[in-house]
């Protein structure tokens, strides 16, 4: 971050004006009557375009106004004769009109203006008027200039004389430049000097050219032709690298010599104030080099420049003290040469002392001085209101004394103007200074009342401009105070302003000026108020960002708070436009996605009224690299080429890597690939190629933002073919069918074919026998060998070959020709059960022979036949499970406790399943219940807690009771734990609270003769308050049952179903049966399914008949003939090679059974009313 801080005060801009003040002449109020003052005039060399109206200017001010006139060549010139010339209205400014015509020409002249009042006449500098001339070129004709090798010359230019004159260069007659060095260059007076002519400088001919400033037109000259006579006439090349190229052309070398100025000697005038230009330009063989001296002492480094190749020495704003003798040395390698300049400094008048305006009270004494200085001394006339003083009436009160004018006992009505002219054979000095002789008591020209706003440690300057006469003395007070301010921090001015130092906070307050004259005293009053600076404590830092990025440049500002703040930014060094992707805020300035143009410099200005502050930094945007270009292929080989690419711009992020890719054109046209990768310090690299390719290549950079657009493609290369040196990859042979064998292989791309016509050569026969190998040639990627013996292993080779020759031998690979289904099933299968829910198989394997194939697995199907409880419904949907491999047992899990099931086994290759086994079956024991389906929580009142729950969905056995478990709890503290048991038939119970704080957790199990089943477990809501009883509570909801809209609720559904249960009825009377043998007969049929071989098997749940309960000894009470709800099925699983489960246990709910299990208080019309919630 670049800090940058600019303080620009108010009285900063006040102190600037102060120095104004100090040098400029007594200011008299222009309500005050006083002579004519001269504010505006044109230049004394007055050169106008004679293309536009002319304007001379003069502008004076006075009291009363002034009146003009003007003279021409010293005599009256009348504006009001000539209808061209007007004077402009309130101003002496002449304006002459070309508009009807007329010649510029006749207005040229040496004009004077005059401004005059009562009180006296006021002059302006003569000023010579001179109307611009471009002139043609005089016409020429200018002969072949023949001139020998070696040799100096001077082209003339002699331009016509312009006014002003002409800027001269050199060009050829076809606007090309002439190249300059230091053997070639243009002079000062516009001529082309050659310090020796070489052959190649004939090559072009040579116009000197001017170019007029006020016509901005650009005259040419005829041309000149060289014609270089040359001892030597080879070519350009012979001589390129010689290293004496000059003896090489048979040219002699020589020491230099003066071409301008001649001689060793030469005088040169210059007038004070201006540019001193010396010149020195020298001929010899070689180009001779120049130096500057001067004599007894050192060139003025601070304003000394060397021009034109060292020909030209310019010193700017000659002094006296530059006069002295200068030389120039020019030297080569033969000699040297030296030539003098002795430099006079002459000096047109200029002021020691101008003549400022004065101003006297009645009787006051005082004087005019007019000292000026030049070379010759100037002279010094006076002249009074425009005429010699000499020729004005008598005076008393003046005398004049050489350069000055002494005023004595002066009257009212003694004003005047007075001309001082310093004169010398250079030029004149013209002066106009008035005498007003006044009595005016003392008033302050400032407003009154100022405010003046300062930073701290800033110097700043309370102005309080006054005017009287006699001149008022002038003081300055604080806050009131009697002693004046003067000394320490405090500078008290000749024009009266106050200036001080270095502003601190205690120098805040009301100052007063006071003017004080025999006539009387003003005053005025000037607040002054010190601020804090403004300062950026944390500006922007220079960052380097990715495109697309977003970028946060802060600016936090410090500043006084009574100031207005403004904060802007720029973008090297203009206005920052504040588009759509850049926000500004408070402290900084955000850039949403970075682009390219957004790289730069960013500048935050802080600033006030008084004052301001800046801080710098650069973005710097990484972009992907631009693409590389000019690629170009050499060193042509048989396998080999080099590219070389000329690297694009990294911007700003260098490039780490070239990737090299390559296109052909007979397989895969227009596709591109990867070829190679290289440093990003390379751009040049060997590429290896493959023979019988037609490459095209093209190269993109990389760096760390991405990838460049690829470069445009190179020129094509096409190698020379050859036999392929590889086969194909990935042969294999599989029959597709029992009686063949399909061989398959991976083709050869396009940079490993080698040559036109690929083709492969499929070899074949039968593994350990004595067969002559079969073969076939074929452009596809496959062959299929038919009539082959069911699953027997071959030998396969496949080779490529082109037109060039055949690829070396390939390896062997086996394969083998197309399964059959096995011809054989398991045997001797046995059974053994493990538990409620698992048997082991074992079985004798299969003779090989017989497998017709690969072994895959032995796979056992098996499918539910009934439950042990009566008339309750089983899905018979056949599952599986495999043994991968040779093995003669497995488990079967997963089953359905207390069922009868059938097993049968088969054999499994990649054909497909073998006959079947004989069918086993076995019955599985009681397991352990699932837990119950549900348990509804109620607290009719604070005292007791109500509990109902319902059967488990898989009693798996004969259910014997069930088992609760509870404690109450309150926060963290828990009761002991209390046991309840209850027959089969039981769903509800009822317990007596202890207390109306605690909540209940309870576990509750079913119960077979084989064990406990898994728990549900619920907690008892928080009671909500003594006089609203706590609801049912289900799943820790709050049961809503009491709520007036939900028993509406339930009354219109209790209405609905009533209404479905009459129609029903209507419809059983007329003999209409809900069709359950249907839905039985497509359970049927999807058991007898085959199911596609898997290590997976699925089964269904046990579900009750809807509307059954499960009695104390197992049986089911039917309480209807038909079902209104569709059979549910169970979840599927998966077994693992050993055969046991690994999947997961799911089951389908039966929304009927879940609302249709009675409880032992069914029967009461609220408790039906919980159930349908």
């Amino acid at each position: 971050m670049v800090m940058q801080q600019y303080l620009l005060t108010y009285s900063g801009v006040v102190f600037a004006l102060y120095l104004h003040h100090v040098i400029r002449a007594i200011e008299v109020p222009l309500d005050l009557s006083q002579p004519p003052t001269i504010t505006e005039q044109s230049v004394k060399d007055y050169i106008v375009d004679p293309r536009d109206n002319i304007f001379i200017e003069c502008e004076a001010k006075g009291n009363p106004v002034p009146t003009f006139s003007w003279t021409r060549n010293g005599k009256f010139f009348n504006v009001a004769k000539d209808p061209k010339v007007s004077m402009q209205r309130r101003s002496g400014t002449l304006v002459i009109d070309f508009r009807g015509g007329g010649r510029p020409e006749d207005y040229e002249g040496e004009y004077q203006c005059s401004a005059r009042n009562e009180y006296g006449t006021a002059l302006s500098s003569k000023i010579l008027l001179q109307v611009s001339r471009s002139p043609l070129w005089p016409k020429e004709h200018l002969d072949l200039v023949e001139i020998d090798e070696g040799s100096p010359l001077t082209l003339k230019c002699n331009p016509p004389p312009g006014l002003p004159p002409p800027v001269i260069f050199w060009m050829s007659s076809s606007m090309e430049p002439i190249h300059q060095d230091k053997r070639v260059s243009q002079g000062q007076n516009g001529d082309l000097y050659f310090s020796n002519v070489m052959l190649q400088d004939a090559q072009t001919d040579y116009s000197c050219n001017a170019r007029f400033h006020f016509t901005h037109t650009i005259q040419q000259k005829n041309p000149y032709t060289l014609k270089v006579q040359t001892k030597n006439p080879h070519n350009e090349t012979s001589f390129r690298n010689h290293t004496d190229m000059y003896s090489a052309r048979g040219v002699m070398e020589t020491t230099p010599s003066f071409m301008y100025p001649y001689g060793t000697s030469s005088n040169q005038i210059v007038l004070r104030g201006v540019d001193l230009l010396l010149e020195c330009i020298a001929s010899g063989v070689p180009a001779p080099d120049i130096m500057w001296y001067k004599k007894g002492g050192e060139l003025p480094t601070d304003k000394t420049k060397l021009e034109n190749f060292n020909k030209a020495l310019r010193i700017t704003n000659v002094s006296e003290e530059d006069s002295g003798e200068y030389f120039c040395l020019a030297s080569n390698k033969m000699g040297s040469i030296r030539h003098t300049i002795s430099v006079r400094v002459k000096a047109a008048p200029y002021w020691l002392d101008e003549p400022q305006n004065l101003i006297l009270a009645p009787g006051e004494d005082g004087r005019l001085v007019c000292r000026a200085n030049g070379n010759p001394k100037p002279t010094i006339q006076w002249l009074v209101n425009g005429e010699p003083i000499e020729s004005a009436p008598p005076n008393p009160s003046r005398e004049v004394a050489g350069d000055t004018i002494v005023f004595r006992d002066t009257q009212i009505g003694s004003s005047a103007v007075y001309q001082c002219n310093a004169s010398n054979e250079h030029g004149y000095l013209l002066a106009n200074a008035f005498v007003s002789v006044l009595d005016v008591p003392p008033r302050i020209l400032a407003p009154r009342n100022q405010l003046i706003k300062v930073i701290q440690y800033n110097r700043t300057l309370l102005d309080c401009p006054f005017f009287g006469s006699p001149i008022p003395t002038l003081r300055w007070f604080k806050n009131g105070q009697g002693s004046a301010l003067d000394g320490e921090n405090y500078q008290r001015h000749e024009n009266g302003s106050l200036e001080i130092n270095m502003a601190r906070k205690e120098d805040q307050g009301i100052y007063t000026c006071v003017a004080t004259n025999i006539l009387g005293k003003a005053e005025n009053q000037v607040r002054l108020e010190i601020k804090d600076p403004t300062r950026i404590v944390r500006g922007p830092e220079d960052l380097i960002v990715k495109r697309g990025s977003m970028v946060r440049l802060d600016c936090r500002i410090k500043h006084d708070s009574t100031l207005k703040l403004t904060v802007t930014w720029l973008k090297d060094d203009t206005p920052l436009y504040i588009g759509n992707r850049m926000k500004k805020e408070d402290d900084g300035l955000i850039i949403y996605g970075v682009a390219e143009k957004d790289q730069g410099d960013y500048t935050c200005v802080a600033s006030t009224e008084l004052d301001k502050d800046s801080a710098k930094a650069f973005l710097t945007v990484l972009e992907r690299p631009e693409r590389p270009r000019d690629l170009e292929l050499t060193d042509l080989a048989e396998r080999s080429v080099r590219l070389t690419w000329i690297p694009g711009d990294d911007n700003n992020s260098p490039i780490t890597d070239y990737v090299v890719q390559f296109e052909e054109d007979k397989f895969q046209p227009g596709s591109w690939y990867n070829h190679s990768r290289y440093p990003g310090s390379v751009n040049s690299a060997v590429l290896r190629l493959s023979p019988y390719v037609n490459y095209q290549f093209r190269v993109i950079a990389v760096n760390e933002v991405g990838s460049s657009l690829p470069s445009l493609p190179s020129e094509r290369y096409h190698t020379i073919g050859a036999s392929p040196e590889i086969n194909p990859t990935g042969v294999r042979g599989a029959g597709t069918q029992k009686n063949n064998m399909e061989i398959t292989w991976t083709p050869l791309n396009a940079t490993q074919a080698y040559g036109p016509n690929l083709r492969y050569i499929v070899n074949w026969r039968q593994r350990d026998t004595r067969e002559s190998w079969s073969n076939e040639t074929v452009r596809t990627t496959r062959h299929v060998v038919w009539n082959t013996p069911i699953y027997v292993p071959y030998e396969i080779k496949v080779q490529a070959e082109n037109d060039f020759g055949r690829a070396p031998e390939p390896d062997v690979i086996i394969g083998y020709s197309g399964e059959d289904y096995p011809k054989a099933a398991p045997t001797d299968i046995r059974l053994k059960v493990l538990n409620s829910t698992a048997v082991s198989l074992q079985w004798s394997r299969v003779y090989p022979d017989t497998i017709q194939g690969q072994l895959k697995e032995y796979r056992a199907y098996f499918w539910r036949e009934s439950s042990l409880l009566k008339n309750l419904w089983v899905s018979k949907k056949r599952q599986s499970v495999g043994f991968v491999g040779d093995r003669p047992r497995g488990i079967v899990s997963r089953l359905f406790p207390y069922s009868n099931y059938k097993l049968e086994m088969v054999v499994v290759n990649g054909r497909g399943d073998g006959p079947r086994s004989e069918i086993k079956e076995f019955t599985t024991p009681e397991g352990v219940p699932s837990a119950p389906r549900y348990i509804r929580i109620r607290q009719p009142n604070l005292e007791t807690i109500t509990l109902e729950w319902d059967h488990p969905e898989h009693p798996n056995g004969i259910l014997t009771g069930y088992n609760l478990r509870y404690q109450a709890f309150n926060g963290s503290k828990t009761g002991r734990t209390l046991v309840e048991t209850f027959s089969p038939n039981q769903t509800r119970f009822t317990l007596k609270r202890t207390d109306p704080i605690s909540r209940y957790r309870f576990f509750l199990r079913a119960r077979t003769q084989v064990g406990d089943g898994e728990s549900i477990v619920e907690e008892s809501p928080a009671p909500l308050n003594e006089a609203t009883p706590t609801p049912a509570y289900t799943k820790n909801h709050v049961d809503i049952a009491t709520q007036g809209w939900f028993i509406g609720l339930m009354c219109a559904i209790a209405l609905l179903v009533l209404i479905l249960l009459i129609v029903c009825f209507i419809k059983r009377s007329r003999g209409g049966k809900y069709p359950v043998r249907e839905k039985v007969e497509v359970l049927d049929h999807e058991d007898h399914k085959v199911d596609d071989p898997s290590f997976d098997y699925s089964d269904e749940d046990n579900k009750e008949p809807p509307g059954s309960h499960t009695s104390l000894d197992g049986t089911i009470k039917q309480e209807s003939d038909d079902s209104l709800v569709d059979y549910g099925e169970g979840g599927e699983g998966q077994f693992n090679e050993d055969g046991s489960f690994i999947g997961q246990y799911t089951v389908k709910k039966d929304k009927e059974e879940t609302e249709g299990n009675e409880s032992s208080e069914a029967t009461s019309p609220v408790n039906a009313i919980y159930s349908l919630a």
